[in-house]
């Protein structure tokens, strides 16, 4: 069964891999010139116009594999040789146009962008049309469309455009939120997160089994389902972490805990807050609506809690999150987190990270998660914020305040909630915020997308329903006194 929903998923993945085993076996520096050839051997193109382009666009490719480009700042970056087939974007006039005697098309065109033939066919001049879609709009056939290219289409952040040297993809850093949406949709793969896999091989080589310091994951909760392609069990994808050289693999969705009794004493405290959990939401009220950056919750996120935790208990220790969002590579490296995390790698890298390795997960033991409540787990699912502050007011015996939260599916629909927020006219008290469509479930990084991750979510999260965030918080503060 495929392990990814792509070819483009599946070719990365792949690059991944090879860089990997080079880095475990220490010869990467000498093997970077073969790993195109060992990925497409022969002579044939299977993908691209001839075989040297192939390898040309593999090689960068391998390039965001060991990180890219350091001197960019953004985790999100375009291979510019992968990204010359998609049409220009703009509107067009279709087959659909009859040549009709209104014209409303052309009587509402701002700059006189629309022509005639000698059969009353519409055509649009392109050095002239601004791409208002008034055109559109008035046509009675819908015969004037608005094509976008697959990652202009995803970015709903607008962050994206036609470079004017080359036309390819261009990132505009001071828009973007990193939040994958484009990685996941161009189809050639010409916009791609760069890697920290070789970051994570080097921290574990250099714990030397663990003696120098110990190494310890932080798995998020949307793991579960992600490897069970092959029939593997989250305890046996867990027990694979360990043998890949993690001293201890411990869930996000404790620190998840920890920060749902956090920001509800800050929701209460404070009146009106927006969630602090996904990175990209964050990054999106930052750059979008300054005038409610205040209103943000101060508390880290899971990842940086439970990071936060670890130091202060083993400050020696190394930290590797692992999950599905690219935000989370900016987020590590916030001069507020990066104390306390020390690199983040994906499912997809995760997987990679296995097959360098040459593991069955199936043929492992089990190693189980028992650190976080039901609530914690459900962290990675829209709403599931929202109900985990819900049951924190509970549990805390908070009587004089009324929760009324709202969870935003999806970068449009934060759009809209934060708008209203930012002229006062919010109804909400709480705005919980998830930019990928479904939550954590729906990040880039993920193997696989789909509402199966739901379901395998809150299957996972209902494993611990009888253990109450206090009681969690209370498996947390235990351990500190030790």
């Amino acid at each position: 069964m495929r392990k990814f929903d792509t070819k483009v998923q599946h070719l990365k993945y792949k690059v991944l891999r090879e860089v990997a085993r080079h880095a475990w076996k220490g010869d990467l520096a000498e093997k970077i010139p073969d790993i195109p050839k060992e990925i497409i051997p022969g002579k044939e193109s299977t993908m691209r116009c001839c075989i040297y382009k192939e390898r040309a666009i593999l090689s960068e490719r391998i390039k965001l594999a060991m990180g890219g480009d350091r001197g960019n700042p953004n985790v999100i970056e375009v291979i510019d040789i992968a990204c010359d087939d998609c049409p220009a974007s703009g509107y067009e006039v279709t087959d659909f146009c009859r040549g009709c005697l209104a014209h409303r098309c052309e009587d509402v065109c701002p700059r006189d962008a629309i022509t005639f033939d000698s059969h009353l066919k519409a055509h649009i001049d392109k050095s002239k049309c601004i791409n208002c879609g008034k055109c559109a709009q008035a046509c009675p056939y819908t015969a004037i469309i608005n094509r976008k290219r697959p990652c202009e289409n995803a970015c709903k952040v607008k962050a994206i455009s036609p470079s004017p040297v080359d036309g390819s993809a261009s990132i505009d850093n001071d828009k973007c939120i990193s939040c994958g949406a484009c990685v996941y949709q161009c189809p050639f793969g010409a916009v791609s997160d760069k890697s920290f896999i070789l970051d994570v091989i080097d921290i574990i080589k250099k714990s030397e089994n663990n003696s120098k310091y110990k190494v310890y994951a932080i798995v998020a909760p949307s793991i579960s389902g992600q490897f069970s392609y092959a029939g593997a069990t989250l305890g046996q994808v867990v027990e694979g972490i360990r043998k890949l050289g993690f001293h201890s693999v411990v869930e996000a969705a404790l620190g998840a805990d920890m920060v749902a009794m956090k920001e509800t004493k800050e929701l209460v405290e404070k009146g009106f807050l927006t969630s602090s959990c996904c990175p990209a939401f964050v990054s999106y009220i930052q750059k979008n609506f300054p005038n409610i950056v205040e209103h943000i919750s101060h508390n880290f996120s899971p990842m940086a809690e439970l990071g936060n935790f670890i130091k202060n208990n083993d400050p020696d220790s190394k930290i590797v999150f692992i999950g599905p969002c690219t935000a989370k590579k900016m987020e590590f490296q916030l001069e507020k987190v990066r104390p306390y995390i020390d690199s983040v790698i994906t499912f997809e890298e995760l997987q990679a990270l296995f097959d360098s390795r040459n593991f069955v997960l199936t043929d492992f033991d089990e190693t189980p998660l028992d650190n976080a409540s039901y609530y914690g787990r459900i962290f990675a699912r829209t709403g599931g914020l929202s109900d985990a502050v819900a049951q924190a007011i509970k549990e805390l015996g908070i009587k004089d305040f009324e929760l009324n939260g709202i969870s935003c599916d999806g970068i449009e629909a934060c759009k809209v909630e934060l708008l209203k927020a930012s002229k006062g006219k919010s109804s909400y008290n709480f705005i919980e915020g998830m930019v990928c469509a479904g939550g954590c479930i729906g990040g880039a990084g993920c193997l696989t997308h789909g509402p199966k991750n739901k379901t395998e979510v809150d299957k996972y999260g209902m494993e611990a329903h009888e253990k109450t965030i206090s009681e969690s918080i209370g498996f947390v503060n235990s351990l500190k006194k030790e």
